[in-house]
C-alpha cells in the first residue's frame, strides 16, 4: 500500500464468504456519502476478487450497459447516478511519464471516486490513498477482507461500515 496506517486512522476485518457477500459489501461502500471524491485503492493478487468488487460498486453506484476491466486502457471512465467513476488498472503501468501523458493528474485533481487496481504500479505518482482495500484468497469463494483509512474522507468511509 502506498502509506503508512496511523493509529489515528480506522481499520475494519471482514469475511466474504461468497460473491453475495461481496455484493453485499459493495453497496454499503456505495451508500458512504463521502465515496463521491475519494481515492480507493485495492489490493490483492491475480483472481483475489479486486475487478468483481468494482463492478458491483459500480452497479450499486448506477452505472448502466458493460463494465469492462481497464487492464489494457488502464482508466475506464463511467457516470454515476451522482458522480463520476474512474477505475484504473495499473497492472501494466510501467511508465511514470504515462501518467503526464494520459492527463491522470488532471483526473485525479478533478470531483469523484477514483478506484484503482494494482496501486503500487503507480504508487510515485499517485496521491495518497483515501481508503485502501486489500482482498486474499482463503480458497474458491472465501475471501478475507481488511479495510484501512489513510485520510479523514477515507475515515468516514470506514466508519460507516460499523454504523
Amino acid at each position: 500500500m502506498n502509506a503508512t496506517a496511523s493509529p489515528s486512522y480506522p481499520a475494519l476485518h471482514c469475511v466474504w464468504k461468497d460473491e453475495r457477500d461481496t455484493e453485499a459489501f459493495a453497496a454499503r461502500l456505495a451508500a458512504q456519502a463521502a465515496l463521491a471524491n475519494i481515492y480507493l485503492t485495492l489490493h490483492g493478487d491475480l483472481g483475489a476478487g479486486k475487478t468483481t468488487l468494482v463492478r458491483h460498486l459500480l452497479r450499486a453506484l448506477g452505472v448502466q450497459g458493460r463494465i469492462k476491466s481497464p487492464t489494457y486502457a488502464v482508466v475506464e471512465p463511467h457516470e454515476g447516478r451522482d458522480f463520476p467513476i474512474w477505475h484504473f488498472d495499473f497492472y501494466r503501468f510501467d511508465d511514470p511519464r504515462e501518467w503526464e501523458d494520459a492527463g491522470f493528474r488532471d483526473i485525479f485533481a478533478s470531483p469523484g471516486l477514483k478506484v484503482a487496481e494494482w496501486p503500487q504500479k503507480a504508487a510515485a505518482v499517485t496521491p495518497i490513498a483515501d481508503v485502501a482495500i486489500s482482498i486474499e484468497a482463503i480458497n474458491e469463494s472465501e475471501r478475507q477482507v481488511h479495510l484501512q483509512a489513510y485520510t479523514p474522507a477515507g475515515a468516514s468511509i470506514v466508519q460507516g461500515f460499523s454504523a
